[in-house]
Parts: C-alpha cells; sequence; structure tokens
C-alpha cells in the first residue's frame, strides 16, 4: 500500500441519501431535493476504525426549468437563482447556446454542489475531487449537469483568515477544473455525461490497484 493514507481508496463506498418529507410524493413537493453523501471504507477492509468516514458531500438536485415559487427559489440560493436567470429561457426551455454548446442531452434536471468535506486524515492526495466525480457520476442518471462556486466565504468563519481562505477557494477550483468543471459567469459547471468525470478515476486507479490485477 502507498503509505500516508489510512487504507486503499479504492475500497471507499459511498453511500448516496436522499431526503424528504413522508408526504412529499409528487416531484413539485420537493424542490430542490437533498441529497447527502457519506464516504466510507468498506467495513471488511483493513483500516483503523476511527479513519473509515472518509468525507461528507452534500447536494440539491432541482429541476431545470420549473417556474418557482418565492420559497422554492430562496431554498435554491442567491447564486444559484443568479445563474439560472443568465442561464435558462423557460419560455422556450432552451439552455443559454453557450451552455448547450458543451452540455450534452440529459435529464432536464441540475445539480448543485452544496459541501465537499473531506476527514484530516484523508486530505492531501486527490481523494475528495475523485470521490465528487465519482457520486456526480451516479446523480448523471436524474440529472443534465451540476454547478457549484467555491468562494472565500465557505472557508472563513470568525476570526479565520481571508487570504487563506481565498487560497482555499482557489484550490477547491482547480480540483473542480481536474474533474472537468469549467467556468461560466463566475460558477463552475460540469456536464455530467462528460467523460473527464470518469477519468478523474484514473490517478487513483493507477496508483493503487494491485500490480497485475487490473484488467
Amino acid at each position: 500500500m502507498i503509505p500516508d493514507l489510512p487504507a486503499n481508496p479504492l475500497s471507499v463506498e459511498l453511500t448516496l441519501r436522499h431526503r424528504r418529507l413522508w408526504w412529499h410524493t409528487e416531484d413539485q413537493d420537493e424542490d430542490p431535493e437533498r441529497w447527502d453523501v457519506s464516504a466510507d471504507v468498506w467495513r471488511l477492509d483493513v483500516c483503523p476504525d476511527d479513519q473509515r468516514h472518509v468525507g461528507d458531500l452534500a447536494f440539491a438536485a432541482a429541476g431545470l426549468f420549473r417556474d418557482r415559487d418565492l420559497l422554492e427559489a430562496a431554498a435554491l440560493g442567491r447564486w444559484v437563482q443568479d445563474f439560472l436567470v443568465q442561464a435558462v429561457s423557460l419560455g422556450d426551455r432552451r439552455l443559454h447556446p453557450e451552455l448547450a454548446e458543451r452540455i450534452g442531452p440529459g435529464p432536464e434536471r441540475f445539480v448543485i454542489v452544496r459541501r465537499v468535506e473531506i476527514t484530516e486524515d484523508w486530505r492531501g492526495h486527490g481523494v475528495g475531487a475523485s470521490l465528487l466525480a465519482g457520486a456526480l457520476r451516479v446523480m448523471a442518471r436524474s440529472a443534465r449537469f451540476a454547478l457549484c462556486r467555491p468562494s472565500a466565504a465557505d472557508f472563513g468563519g470568525d476570526g479565520a483568515d481571508e487570504t487563506a481562505a481565498e487560497l482555499d477557494a482557489a484550490r477547491a477550483g482547480a480540483a473542480l477544473a481536474r474533474i472537468g468543471f469549467w467556468r461560466w459567469r463566475g460558477v463552475y459547471v460540469v456536464d455530467l455525461g462528460d467523460q473527464t468525470l470518469l477519468d478523474a478515476r484514473k490517478d487513483l486507479t493507477d496508483r493503487w490497484w494491485p500490480d497485475g490485477d487490473r484488467t
């Protein structure tokens, strides 16, 4: 095993959970949908018990051409609302031509990446970006593209160093770019069918796959 990680990252499992009120049974009842992703080392793999939890991700999934009320719009967040105003023509049910040129067909829904948090023991090896890519590929079954907008405010807090927070936001943007996201009017966008999301596995698989076992 390559040192400096608690276990082989190829043994990490993703558990996706969708949360909604039991009586919200129609699509319009829950927009955006809430999705939580937990990344954990497979329970039978060799790993210290206190290091089995690798990280947490949080997504929201929403209809692309919805005419939302004020509460639904507020739940998306201001920057997502601003993006949709520029990106979507509700009347024509079309994306802006610049987006349509780069985003392939798919379910008329999109995913908002709300949070990616990797535990300290698993940081610094590209695991977070690869797990995000894998989780988004799972979401490709029900959505067309994903959005993310890391900012210094996401990494700051009371007494936090502003320069360090800005650097962290820049690193997050670079990690997104490595797995296929590209910037459009200040927001990172990725086609969930993009081959680059699949290729994001390659670095970890090349480094960690047992010699001679890969086909």
